[in-house]
């Protein structure tokens, strides 16, 4: 092929390869177009020019609406620990090696933006399983800022560049949070200096939601993913993130790229939280809710995962890889949360519409196991299909469905409704994780949000995000107002008025 053409080239001759069209046609000159004489305009028959300009104006998909900015590589996973008790994914029967590409990135700005941001950081998990590939698509940290996804793409819009002037404006995306106190635990953690990992390799990643772990018995469990990062989690101060920031905006990636080339190849331990379906109403909130933790549950590690190869070619895996929730596994199933829920669509759906039809046939996103369907046709569709039958069931072509497979059962009671889950308690784990801070950090943490809630000039909107964070922990409220020069005892009144 003519795209492979460095490979082309032998050690042994000093004859290059014949430049051509992509229809593999020699080219007679590179250098110049063809014009009428030798001033004259440029001949739309140049179909080597043509094609070139066709080519280059083609060579950027749609940037993803969220995670743009990122890097990639490729491991190992290997399963440690005989957890066949709790689900039947081939992925996790001890001792099997699973090869991994994994896509770290920051969530809300564009690609080429600073890696210093201010940001969670995306942390996405593609597994090559032997039974089709699984997607672990979360985060460095824990939660989330919202609990349901029809608040997402409101989310997304105010923490995006303001429509009029292109540029993030706080005074927007705190107006959106002053209306979502379950965001008070994600922004609490956001702007602590977990909010500015010091590289990839130094923060931990989490599956945020809880997922299903269905064992050969179709017994059900409900699971929380943990990796833990061999390298310890470090992170960087605000001051830090500015010095960094005027070195190198691509520090993160390069830290990556660079301990890879260097065989100090990163690792994560796989931990898991468990709990029985009869153990979701022990707790004060809704266990299934994104923007909770599983306080004082006990995790049990699974795995270790090494990354140790760099992408040959950026565009063709790290920007064309393609990951969603709904790619899952027998074993492995979504649960009831929310905001998970509508992840299992809309991420499946944003790649659908980024790369098209096709984009699972990408190398990068093909399951290393046959993928057998009636699938057909579509933009990019480079598959081989043969046959006349294109449809199931059918005789002259039958394929197997195996009731093994079917998806587990959960009982059902009640009527349709569209309401906010029932224990919301919005504040106590902001609180907690405050009062958890290094004193130095909880000072970071209240210069960082002071920074962006100072630049706040709706004064209702100010003094309700000041009360959420009050609500959280009073000394983390009255610090907080203090630094923007608040009235603390406005803002205790209205803290006092909020149920958690």
């Amino acid at each position: 092929m003519a795209f492979a053409i460095a490979a082309l080239i032998s050690p042994f001759t000093s004859a290059a390869p014949q430049l051509t069209r992509d229809n593999g046609a020699p080219v007679g000159d590179n250098q110049n177009s063809q014009t009428a004489g030798q001033n004259g305009p440029t001949l739309l028959q140049d179909v080597h020019l043509l094609q070139k300009l066709q080519r280059f104006d083609r060579e950027r998909i749609p940037e993803r609406v969220v995670h743009a900015r990122g890097t990639g590589a490729h491991g190992v996973f290997v399963a440690s620990n005989d957890v066949s008790a709790l689900t039947r994914a081939k992925v996790f029967a001890k001792g099997t090696e699973t090869p991994v590409f994994v896509r770290f990135s920051t969530v809300i700005h564009g690609n080429h933006s600073p890696e210093t941001l201010r940001d969670p950081r995306g942390f996405a998990t593609k597994f090559y399983t032997s039974e089709g590939n699984w997607d672990l698509v979360g985060n460095n940290l824990p939660i989330f800022f919202i609990r349901d996804a029809i608040k997402f793409p409101d989310m997304v819009h105010s923490l995006k560049p303001a429509p009029e002037t292109n540029v993030q404006d706080p005074n927007r995306f705190f107006d959106f949070f002053s209306h979502q106190p379950e965001s008070t635990h994600m922004l609490t953690q956001v702007y602590s200096d977990l909010g500015t990992p010091k590289g990839y390799r130094f923060m931990d990643g989490h599956g945020v939601h809880a997922y299903k772990f269905v064992n050969a018995a179709g017994n059900v469990n409900y699971v929380k993913l943990h990796w833990k990062s061999l390298q310890g989690i470090q992170s960087l101060t605000g001051p830090e993130a500015t010095a960094v920031q005027g070195k190198d905006f691509n520090h993160a990636s390069n830290d990556l790229v660079n301990a890879i080339k260097a065989k100090q190849f990163p690792r994560w331990d796989l931990y898991v939280q468990v709990l029985k379906p009869a153990e979701l109403s022990r707790f004060d909130f809704d266990a299934l809710d994104a923007t909770k933790e599983w306080t004082g549950v006990p995790e049990t590690r699974v795995g270790t995962m090494t990354l140790n190869r760099n992408p040959a070619n950026i565009f063709q895996e790290t920007e064309q890889s393609a990951f969603a929730p709904s790619n899952l596994v027998p074993g492995i199933e979504p649960s009831e949360d929310k905001l998970l829920q509508g992840r299992v669509f809309s991420y499946a759906d944003t790649q659908m519409y980024r790369l098209g039809a096709n984009a699972l046939q990408l190398p990068i996103n093909q399951p290393r196991v046959v993928a057998t369907n009636h699938h057909q046709d579509g933009a990019m569709n480079p598959g081989k299909r043969t046959g006349n039958v294109n449809y199931e069931p059918s005789r002259q072509f039958p394929l197997t469905v195996d009731a093994t497979f079917k998806p587990s059962q959960l009982p059902l009671s009640g009527s349709t409704l569209q309401q906010r889950i029932a224990k919301t308690l919005n504040f106590r784990q902001a609180g907690e994780f405050y009062r958890a801070l290094p004193a130095q950090q909880q000072k970071n943490l209240v210069a960082n949000l002071a920074g962006d809630l100072g630049q706040v000039k709706d004064e209702e909107v100010r003094y309700t995000m000041l009360s959420h964070f009050y609500k959280a922990d009073a000394a983390y409220g009255t610090a907080l107002a203090a630094a923007l020069g608040d009235k603390v005892a406005q803002v205790a009144s209205r803290a006092k008025a909020l149920a958690d």
